[in-house]
């Protein structure tokens, strides 16, 4: 298979990223609210939406079920009208299947409105297991029969309606709780989720919820209660800006000894990654526009991080930090407890120059699911190492964005193949690069 040009970087590292570059909307976030709309006949409109893969992903799929969808890019603006929803035919659906996780939470808002739903079989990184058990158990507690055993997916169906149940999750899976909460609002009786997942994007969703008629109540125990109501309707809303972004390019000024403004950026989601940034030896400055992120001069210094659901340490945060962490003068531990394989993408790091040791023994004192699984989860990067230019192929989304960040800090060329998977979270993310002065094409 030929590879196409434009899914190639070139990239002359060894330069800092200096200047100030925009962040919009969460993807974590968008992609579940556009599909919350699926829940009211009516007009939504959800603003501060970024320009990347997955939106027009959901965007398609929304399409394929008979739903209005106009998407300004230059705006930022996404309007839904799911006035008429209609089953997707089962062969256009399995088209975009692979592109996106997405299809299995249109499995609630579906049911609700036609009776049943198709779920093709299910993408996403390549990073560890995402079982969908827990969505489809969640799915049966309300009522639903899931047949996964037809030729194309699974079939889900509701011929009773949804009712609300008692469901407990044994792991705070974001998924699931999202499922949950899709599937329970327009249930009849009340539903009650416990060791739910609490992400900021989450609550961004039982905001928008609410704002559609949702009863929604959140415990601090991690439990959340649904009263379901008869109807929603459509919603306005502005994203929570993207979380996961904002770091990346913190950890890129990190790693270049740049310099970034991140405008859009905000605080409250960002504490913890802004107490192990300023552990590190980081610079950052709040404003109401952004956030700048920057390397003050001297050594930065090694830390020890374990990934954690909200409100500890997030996974998706690690990866570009780890690039970073490769220039800190001393020995860092990452001890991973989300996902088990996602420690592949150190292994063009340590090509390019970069000391790190990967370990199947969790090397942190956080609850592990890893534990004597025979997963390699726990890191050890001993720094400071200098990194020269190589090539490099995407593994997947974060590894393949902190590839770059490891490109353009190393010395020399390099060559980042299969680029487009970094669409898929990032907008933009060459002409962000090209403001901030790298040297790239």
């Amino acid at each position: 298979m030929v590879e196409k040009q434009d899914d190639v970087l070139h990239v002359e590292g060894g330069k800092p990223l200096n200047g100030t570059i925009k962040v919009r909307g969460a993807k974590n976030f968008v992609s579940k609210a556009m599909v919350a709309a699926l829940l009211a006949p009516g007009v939504s409109v959800l603003k501060n939406v970024p320009e990347i893969r997955d939106v027009h992903v959901v965007s398609d799929l929304l399409r394929l079920h008979g739903v209005g969808v106009d998407v300004d890019g230059d705006k930022g603006i996404v309007t839904i009208d799911a006035t008429h929803v209609q089953l997707a035919d089962v062969a256009d659906v399995d088209t975009l299947s692979g592109s996106s996780r997405i299809p299995i939470l249109f499995s609630g808002p579906l049911v609700h409105r036609l009776g049943e739903a198709f779920i093709p079989s299910l993408g996403g990184c390549n990073i560890g297991g995402r079982p969908i058990d827990f969505h489809l158990e969640t799915l049966r507690k309300l009522g639903a029969h899931v047949d996964k055993e037809h030729e194309d997916g699974i079939h889900i169906t509701a011929p009773n309606g949804l009712h609300g149940a008692k469901i407990h999750l044994p792991y705070p899976s974001v998924g699931a709780t999202e499922q949950t909460l899709l599937a329970a609002v327009l249930a009849e009786g009340k539903t009650e989720l416990s060791g739910a997942a609490t992400e900021p994007e989450i609550m961004d969703l039982v905001a928008v919820l609410q704002k559609m008629g949702a009863i929604i109540s959140v415990d601090v125990d991690r439990t959340f209660r649904i009263e379901g109501v008869k109807e929603l309707k459509g919603y306005t809303h502005t994203s929570l800006t993207d979380r996961i972004e904002t770091a990346s390019w913190a950890s890129a000024a990190l790693a270049t000894h740049g310099d970034i403004f991140v405008k859009g950026a905000t605080q409250p989601e960002m504490m913890t990654f802004l107490n192990v940034f300023r552990k590190i030896g980081g610079e950052f400055d709040i404003t109401d526009e952004g956030i700048r992120f920057w390397h003050p001069g001297g050594d930065l210094k090694p830390v020890a991080i374990e990934t954690d659901v909200h409100p500890g340490f997030m996974t998706d945060w690690q990866q570009p930090l780890v690039v970073a962490l490769t220039q800190a003068k001393g020995l860092s531990i990452v001890h991973e407890t989300v996902y088990e394989n996602r420690f592949g993408f150190t292994k063009p790091l340590v090509q390019m120059g970069a000391t790190i040791q990967l370990y199947k023994e969790c090397l942190g004192s956080l609850p592990c699911r890893f534990q004597q699984r025979n997963f390699e989860h726990s890191a050890v990067i001993f720094g400071q190492t200098p990194l020269t230019g190589c090539d490099i192929d995407v593994p997947d989304l974060r590894g393949g964005f902190s590839h770059l960040i490891a490109a353009l800090a190393a010395q020399g060329p390099s060559n980042v193949h299969g680029i487009s998977l970094i669409d898929r979270g990032y907008a933009d993310f060459r002409g962000k690069l090209h403001a901030l002065g790298a040297d790239i094409d």
